[in-house]
């Protein structure tokens, strides 16, 4: 067996709409294609000892123990890798169970798509589950528990903290989008020109200074004590200065920590010695050369949430610890204190398990003890400096008997220092009574506060801390999106993305829009190159001064990764005809409407799916959509169109030489064919229905006018700046040339039902065949042009994919020969310029040279530049 490739799919796909983090592995059997389980002895046992939790997979069987009856019966390795990556995420803390396993419709090679929580680990799994089977067929070692871990270990390392993600989830939960833009805790929420950004629990909104100020603890004591707020006595410690003053200025017992500390570190409590204060200078000064000396307060260690300057919840945090049985040393109470099944590795669940380190050591150092220490019964003995979560910390949820005195104190606090998200450190003996009558402190103020001590509290009612920080963000009835239209189909996609965008730039919108031939921001073109994949559409919803997004959405990249976003407001498509059969394991056009079927399946509940009344495949799409459904049809008379109308519906269709727009029974002219350029007065059939959905989608939006899209469509020229390699005519002093990306057979046929409606004396087509396509469909495109042109120069693309220029040749000349009418001229030449420079000096007066552009901005260039040419010549004459 070896794996072929291995895809991660991060937004709606093929395989599930809603399921939107999925692997995709493609895996060739070879020789075990004929080898089932079945036919492998002691198979399934050494499957159920290694992994004994898979008896819980159902399978088809829809019964605990299913999968392994089948297992039992007879199935392929496929099959069992993926269960095998399910489960082994199960055990690493990711409970997963969506799996998938279909035959890409090559011998031997299936498809394994399963889901993922992370993806790096859900990458980890695929191979891991690979390796695992591979093991048990090879009788060789594989380490469960070690692969395992490394699981768990990639998952830490990629998540986003519990904090972060609380947020996230609270975002999605109303609705609101989100963006990853790093690999740490950089997240967009919302869209667009809507975005807010967080970092941690640290928001867009909040304050820099504050921020600031908060980092520097000696600038927030000072602060808080000018405005009577109880802070422990202190003093700064700078790079010269010895631990003596602090022992005389503030006295025994101190704490010593870093000024721009956080999270615990460098931190020593309770010095009761010169020694103990020396050995702690050290630890401090390992994080920055100033340190803070102030009081040891007695008490318990409380955090209160303050949010939008006001008061959320409140928790007891208690450091690591053990209870000494008399028996046990503490090396012995720390291994059971992890056996709780509460206590996992990192945030995997609701505790930490404790880790042993120099912490661990130095604390118990000071206390006279080590690792095999035998405390007394019912001793407390801490084995953490601070009661911090991650280090395997307790919480227990306070908020109810926070007194108001000290809900006033927490907000006053927030607002003094100025944060809108704010954890407030207190020692006291209780938040009962007012600070100010039980001795109580304020010992810190934080930037970026943790959120998992109050979202799962070890004791107490969990507080939804990320509820009221989207709320701050995004009040309610706000969700921050921005308008999507997402356009797919085989042709015509990048010509109505292109109209599109101009007729909602033309309302008014800031719009991005990607085609296949750019990103454009505000028709500024930003990226170069097929921009119809999910990067290029997230490039547009990243930018912050878009408010309209049209994304054109090809085949590709719906395939490789999914689509950017998980829904949209109107979806249209095009059509759907058998091109890039054969790819991607889309062996039919059945399967190709269902892979363009995921963008109407996006489409909000309140959008509309714009659907081609005209084509079979993607009219039949409505039967599985819940959405509104709009129609469009180069025939008014068309049946569907009809009964679409009579029940209510919406529709726009070609009629009397008009593009109109049906509302039930009534019509809305929008503007003649012989006005829109595009058309090339009506010639151009094929922009005539490329214009019909993106009128109509324009139309849908209350805020576009039809005097908006009348307006667009005069003002939308076929030229090189606004539809480049789309029916770019160049006239030339005899002859005329047109530059077309007409890429396969449907399109091919358009164009020359375009250029055979134009006067000529003579065609000349510079064609080429695409390397990925099947053999009968490049041999289309040679049989279209041996019925339209008069003349064929064949060249070859930049891009061969797979194949050697002479078998795209010779499959061209096939298909030329079965078709031709008569003998015509066939030329082959190498490089498209050079197919150019021989259609320019051999024009017959009269002539049309059409070319089916590869690189369309190189080829438009030369063409440009020929012109300019011929320009100058005429000139000097």
């Amino acid at each position: 067996m070896k794996i072929i490739d291995i895809k991660i799919l991060r937004g709606p796909n093929y395989w599930s709409i809603r399921r939107t983090k999925l692997i995709q592995m493609k895996i060739d059997l070879e020789e075990m294609e004929q080898v089932p389980t079945n036919k492998l002895p002691g198979f399934k046992e050494k499957l159920e000892k290694l992994l004994p939790s898979l008896y819980i997979h159902r399978c088809s069987e829809g019964v605990p123990g299913g999968f392994l009856s089948r297992v039992k019966e007879g199935t392929w390795m496929g099959h069992v890798i993926e269960h095998v990556a399910l489960e082994l995420q199960t055990l690493a803390g990711m409970d997963m169970g969506f799996g998938r396993t279909r035959t890409t419709g090559k011998h031997g090679e299936y498809f394994i798509v399963f889901d993922y929580m992370e993806e790096d680990a859900g990458v980890f799994a695929a191979k891991s589950a690979f390796r695992l089977v591979q093991s048990l067929i090879d009788n060789s070692p594989y380490n469960l528990e070690e692969e395992v871990q490394q699981m768990r270990i990639i998952r830490e390392d990629t998540r986003l903290g519990p904090s972060t993600g609380s947020i996230v989830e609270e975002a999605e939960k109303r609705g609101i989008p989100y963006i990853r833009l790093n690999q740490q805790s950089l997240v967009q929420l919302g869209y667009g020109v809507h975005q807010k950004r967080i970092r941690a629990t640290v928001a867009s909104t909040t304050s820099n200074i504050a921020v600031d100020i908060a980092g520097d603890k000696e600038e927030t004591k000072n602060l808080l004590s000018a405005a009577e707020v109880p802070v422990p006595k202190g003093i700064i410690l700078y790079a010269d200065e010895t631990v003596q003053r602090a022992i005389d200025a503030v006295g025994f017992p101190f704490v010593i920590k870093p000024v721009n500390g956080n999270h615990g570190k460098g931190a020593t409590t309770n010095i009761t010695t010169p020694e103990q204060a020396e050995k702690a200078l050290d630890a401090a000064r390992k994080y920055g050369r100033s340190v803070i000396c102030e009081k040891y307060i007695t008490g318990f260690d409380f955090r209160i949430l303050v949010i939008n300057f006001k008061f959320i919840c409140a928790a007891l945090r208690t450091p690591a610890s053990v209870k000494g049985d008399g028996e046990h040393t503490i090396e012995w109470l720390i291994n059971e204190t992890n056996k709780d099944p509460r206590r996992g590795y990192g945030h995997e669940k609701v505790l930490t398990q404790i880790k042993i380190d120099g912490f661990t050591q130095k604390i118990l150092d000071e206390k006279g003890y080590n690792l095999q220490t035998i405390p007394a019964k019912d001793e407390l003995v801490l084995v953490k400096p601070t009661a911090n979560l991650s280090t395997g910390g307790t919480s227990t949820d306070v908020t109810d008997e926070v007194h108001p005195a000290n809900i006033f104190l927490a907000e006053r606090i927030a607002k003094i220092i100025g944060l809108d998200i704010c954890g407030i450190d207190i020692m006291a003996c209780n938040l009962k009574t007012p600070l100010t009558e039980n001795s109580g402190a304020v010992l810190e103020v934080n930037a970026a506060p943790g959120f998992r001590m109050h979202v799962e509290p070890s004791e107490g009612i969990a507080r939804n801390a990320a509820e009221p920080v989207v709320e701050m963000l995004y009040p309610r009835g706000s969700d921050g999106r921005i308008p999507i239209i997402a356009i797919t189909g085989t042709n015509g996609k990048t010509t109505t993305s292109r109209l599109t965008a101009h007729i909602c730039k033309t309302a008014g919108y800031k719009v991005g829009f990607t085609t296949s031939d750019g990103v454009y921001i505000q028709n500024e073109l930003m990226m170069k190159g097929d921009c119809t994949g999910p990067k290029s559409a997230e490039f547009v919803l990243k930018d912050p001064t878009v408010d309209f997004a049209v994304l054109e959405c090809a085949r590709g990249g719906i395939l490789k990764n999914g689509l950017a976003f998980r829904n949209c407001n109107i979806a249209i498509v095009t059509n759907v005809t058998a091109d890039h059969i054969g790819l991607g394991g889309i062996e039919t056009v059945e399967q190709m409407a269902k892979v363009k079927q995921v963008l109407p399946e996006t489409v909000f509940r309140n959008g509309f799916a714009i659907l081609n009344a005209d084509d079979d495949l993607v009219y039949a799409m409505k039967k599985d959509l819940d959405c509104n459904i709009a129609l469009f049809s180069m025939d008014e008379n068309n049946k569907r169109i009809k009964r679409h109308c009579s029940k209510g519906g919406i529709a726009a269709v070609y009629e009397n030489d008009y593009v109109t727009i049906m509302k039930g029974n009534w019509k809305i002219r929008v503007e003649k064919v012989s006005e829109i350029p595009i058309t090339f007065n009506g010639k151009a059939t094929h922009n005539i229905m490329n214009t019909l959905p993106s009128v109509l989608a324009c139309y849908l939006f209350k805020n576009i006018k039809v005097e908006d899209i009348r307006q667009a469509l005069h003002t939308f020229i076929p030229s090189v700046m606004q539809t480049p390699g789309r029916l770019n005519v160049f006239q030339f002093k005899n002859f005329q040339f047109i530059a077309d990306f007409a890429h396969n057979p449907a399109g091919l046929t358009l164009l020359c039902d375009f250029i055979n409606r134009l006067d000529s004396t003579y065609k000349v087509g510079i064609i080429s065949g695409t390397g990925d396509r099947r053999d009968d469909d490049i041999r289309e495109i040679g049989r279209i042009s041996a019925r339209n042109f008069d003349e064929i120069i064949i060249r070859q693309d930049k891009h061969l994919r797979g194949r050697t220029a002479e078998e795209i040749i010779n499959l061209l000349v096939e298909g030329i020969n079965e078709t031709k009418p008569k003998d015509i001229p066939v030329i082959i030449l190498k490089k498209e310029s050079e197919a150019i420079q021989y259609a320019y000096d051999n024009a017959k007066p009269g002539s049309i040279v059409t070319i089916m552009c590869d690189v369309v901005p190189d080829a438009l260039a030369y063409i440009k530049n020929l012109k300019e040419e011929e320009d100058k010549e005429s000139s000097a004459v």
